[in-house]
C-alpha cells in the first residue's frame, strides 16, 4: 500500500511538472538536460533537419547562377527621367525633357504624349505614328539620358537606409556604397560598424534571394554580387549583442539576450508559450534567413520526458508554425525562401527586449 502511495505522488508531480510548463511556469528551468544538434540518438528531438551540406548550397549556387544568367528586362520609361527625342530631317521637333509626374512629355504636333512604362522602341514607335500624320515617313529616335526612376530599398544598419537611383549597371555592392556603408556605433570610445553582413538579406519579388553579402561586398565575387532591378528590396542586418527570437504562434513573440545554456522549453515559456492555433512541431532557424540551417522538433516529446531538450545557439529563431502546416516541406519550399517570414521575424525584432528574471 505505500509502495503504491509512493507512485502515485511520484505520477502527480510529474503531472504538476507538465502543467507548470504548459501555463509558462516550467519548473527546473535551466534542465541542462540537452541534446546537441545534430547528434542522433532514439531521444533527438530533432525529427528533420534541413539546409547548409553539400546540395543545398549547390541548390544555391545554381539560383544565383541563374539569376546572373536571366535576360536582362528592356528598360521601361519612368516619371521623373530625362529624355531626348530627335527627329530625323526635322530638328525643329525635337526635345530634350523630364517626363513628367503624369508620365508625359510634350512634343511639337502632337501635345502630351505618354511616355512612362513603355520601353524606347515603343515610345519611338508611338511617337512616329503621331507625327506621320504631319510628317512624310518620320524617322524618329529616343534616348533616355537620365534615369530617375529606378529605385532600390536598403533597411537596417547602413549608414544612410533608405530609396536609392540606379542604373542598368548597378549591382549590390554599389547599393551598399550609396547607403553610406555599415552604420557605426560607439564602443569603449571608438566607432566600430555595426552591419552584420553573414545574416543580412536581399528580397526581390517577395523571394528572399541566397545571396552571400560578404563575398559581394568584401571580396566583389560576382555571382553573389547580382545586379539590381527596380524594387529591390536590401536588408542589412545589425550587429549586436548575441540573442534569440521567439515568434509565430506565441503568445508574446519577443526577441530576448542569449544566456549560455539556455534551451527550447525555456525560450518557450519566455514567450508566453504556444498559442492555441500552434503546429504540432517547433522550428529552429539557425544561422539567419537568406542560407539557413532548419530543425523540425518534437516539442511535446520533449515535455513528457521521451526526448532532451535542444540547446539554443546565438541567433537562433524559434518558429512556431500556425496548425494548418502538415507538412515541413510546406515550409521549407514554400514559405522560408518568401518574404513572409522575413516579415514574421522582423515583427519580433521591433518588440521590446526581455531578460531573465
Amino acid at each position: 500500500m505505500a509502495r503504491l502511495r509512493v507512485w502515485n505522488r511520484g505520477l502527480c508531480l510529474a503531472a504538476v511538472a507538465i502543467s507548470m510548463a504548459l501555463s509558462g511556469c516550467y519548473t527546473n528551468r535551466w534542465t541542462r538536460h540537452y541534446n546537441s544538434v545534430p547528434d542522433v540518438d532514439s531521444d533527438n528531438a530533432i525529427l528533420e533537419e534541413t539546409g547548409q551540406d553539400a546540395e543545398s548550397e549547390r541548390i544555391r549556387i545554381e539560383r544565383l547562377m541563374r539569376l546572373a544568367e536571366e535576360d536582362e528586362e528592356a528598360y521601361r520609361i519612368n516619371a521623373g527621367d530625362q529624355v531626348e527625342v530627335r527627329v530625323y530631317g526635322h530638328p525643329d521637333v525635337g526635345v530634350t525633357t523630364r517626363v513628367g509626374p503624369d508620365g508625359m512629355i510634350g512634343i511639337v504636333f502632337l501635345g502630351q504624349v505618354m511616355l512612362s512604362g513603355k520601353t524606347i522602341s515603343e515610345a519611338r514607335d508611338e511617337i512616329e505614328k503621331g507625327l506621320s500624320k504631319y510628317i512624310k515617313h518620320p524617322i524618329a529616335s529616343v534616348t533616355v539620358l537620365d534615369v530617375s526612376g529606378e529605385t532600390v530599398t536598403i533597411s537596417g544598419a547602413a549608414a544612410r537606409p533608405g530609396l536609392f537611383h540606379i542604373t542598368s549597371s548597378s549591382r549590390l555592392a554599389d547599393a551598399y556604397a550609396m547607403a553610406g556603408g555599415s552604420a557605426e556605433r560607439l564602443f569603449n570610445g571608438v566607432d566600430v560598424d555595426v552591419a552584420d553582413l553573414e545574416h543580412s538579406m536581399f528580397i526581390r519579388n517577395d523571394e528572399i534571394i541566397p545571396i552571400d553579402f560578404r563575398a559581394a561586398i568584401e571580396h566583389g565575387d560576382s555571382l553573389n554580387n547580382i545586379k539590381l532591378h527596380k524594387g529591390d528590396y536590401i536588408f542589412i542586418a545589425q550587429r549586436m549583442e548575441s540573442s534569440i527570437t521567439i515568434c509565430g504562434e506565441v503568445k508574446h513573440p519577443h526577441r530576448r539576450l542569449y544566456e549560455p545554456g539556455q534551451g527550447l522549453i525555456e525560450a518557450l515559456t519566455s514567450a508566453g508559450w504556444m498559442a492555441d492555433t500552434h503546429w504540432n512541431h517547433v522550428i529552429i532557424i539557425r544561422d539567419g534567413l537568406s542560407n539557413p540551417k532548419m530543425f523540425k522538433v518534437d516539442v511535446d516529446g520533449i515535455l513528457i520526458g521521451k526526448r532532451k531538450n535542444i540547446h539554443l545557439k546565438p541567433n537562433d529563431i524559434i518558429y512556431v508554425p500556425k496548425d494548418n502546416m502538415s507538412e515541413y516541406n510546406v515550409f521549407v519550399k514554400k514559405l522560408m525562401p518568401t518574404a513572409q517570414i522575413f516579415n514574421l521575424v522582423k515583427t519580433s525584432l521591433t518588440s521590446a527586449w526581455r531578460v531573465e528574471e
